[in-house]
């Protein structure tokens, strides 16, 4: 049984068992009326067979051009199994109660009931109005090492755009633009997957991106999602050359790659290293990155690392060199956070936000776009503001 079967048995299980549960608990006490009860049905088996058409009939170009279709079919999907779920586990939940102790069952139905409705609210809010809230966070890094010439350096933080989900919708884009060029930063670095597949998704894009600005430029790195191993392709060299011509794209849109090097940024008498390492992800992410190659060279130097994938900072950034600062994306908050919580947190133990360990700092940007539902709630479109200090 191959991984799509597995994954469509799950959904499958996810979305008819609470509706045969409900249908039979509720449904067939509340009506008699065959209309009402088909009804009830059609949802669920419009659904199901979506999802069977995207498990064994789509193939990549299909999933590529309906990436925006196929989000808003995801949404509807948890939009109409969420509910449920969570209304049969407090249904279910109540029963022994009910059954042992008499107490009766309408407060734990009305429970469901409610968080149901609150569930459904979220959907609809992080579908429609969450993945354009951009937030702008302002965070400082304070430390003896920074020369002189860099306290107050303003540092504007992207990651994780995703641009193919944008597909036919550029006005978000222009605003991210927009709010990130009136920090009036000295520096923008963008922390990798500019896109979902292939370069392509970047028609039609380059102008706006063109438009970020900063005094010492705008510097970028590979986050996984840019050498497109999610894409079946006919051939290794098609990859290869996808790569290439992301690649260029970048430069003509005058952003920098720092592909496993470094470069100095020059203030007054002083400067720093920016170090740049392709994606160096945990398995089975990819693992392109070289950091000894491309420190060498900015030894005693105040360092500030660019490095896609957050987890890197422990497994090698830490205990290999002596970077200062590394600035991340990659987990996404994994589009929904309540409060400090996040599902992103049982994955990744540093997620979002800044790390210290001693004076050593991680700091982890949310992004921008979004994969699979064009959804966020709680984990708001991030633009950081980064500000560098003297103590």
């Amino acid at each position: 049984m191959d991984m799509l079967q597995r994954v469509f048995i799950i959904l499958l299980l996810f979305f008819i068992l609470p509706d045969l549960y409900l249908y039979f608990r509720f449904i067939v006490r509340i009506t008699k009326n065959l209309a009402y009860r088909i009804l009830y049905w059609i949802p669920s088996l419009l659904l199901t067979s979506g999802i069977v058409y995207l498990t064994f009939f789509a193939n990549d170009t299909l999933s590529e051009e309906y990436t925006l279709q196929i989000g808003w079919f995801s949404v509807c999907f948890f939009l109409f199994s969420a509910p449920k779920l969570i209304l049969v586990f407090f249904t279910l939940l109540g029963a022994p109660f009910h059954r042992w102790l008499r107490w009766p069952r309408t407060p734990f139905i009305c429970t469901g009931l409610t968080l149901a409705l609150c569930c459904i609210v979220m959907i609809l809010y992080g579908s429609f109005f969450g993945r354009t809230q951009f937030e702008v966070k302002e965070v400082d890094y304070v430390s003896s090492r920074l020369p002189e010439a860099f306290d107050g350096y303003r540092i504007v933080q992207l990651s994780d755009l995703h641009i193919g989900s944008w597909k036919g919708n550029d006005k978000p884009i222009r605003k991210m633009v927009e709010l990130a060029n009136a920090q009036h930063a000295d520096l923008i670095v963008f922390t990798g997957d500019l896109v979902n597949h292939r370069a392509l998704e970047l028609n039609g894009f380059e102008d706006i991106l063109s438009g970020l600005q900063a005094k010492d430029g705008v510097y970028s790195i590979l986050g996984n999602h840019d050498y497109a191993p999610y894409f079946r392709w006919k051939d290794k060299r098609d990859q290869v050359a996808n790569l290439i011509e992301l690649k260029r794209k970048e430069k003509e849109m005058g952003w920098i790659l720092l592909n496993n090097e470094h470069t100095i940024i020059h203030q007054g008498k002083d400067s720093i290293a920016l170090i740049g390492v392709e994606n160096e992800g945990e398995p089975p992410f990819s693992q392109h990155g070289d950091l000894h190659k491309a420190i060498k060279g900015t030894e005693g130097m105040f360092q500030l690392l660019l490095s896609h994938n957050p987890t890197h900072w422990r497994r090698e950034v830490l205990p290999e060199s002596t970077v200062d600062l590394m600035l991340a994306g990659h987990t996404h908050g994994m589009q929904l956070q309540f409060g400090h919580y996040s599902p992103a947190s049982m994955v990744y133990p540093e997620w979002s936000g800044m790390y210290y360990e001693g004076t050593r700092a991680l700091y982890v940007n949310i992004g921008i776009g979004y994969v699979g539902l064009p959804f966020r709630f709680g984990a708001w479109p991030e633009i950081t503001v980064i500000t560098l200090k003297r103590s």
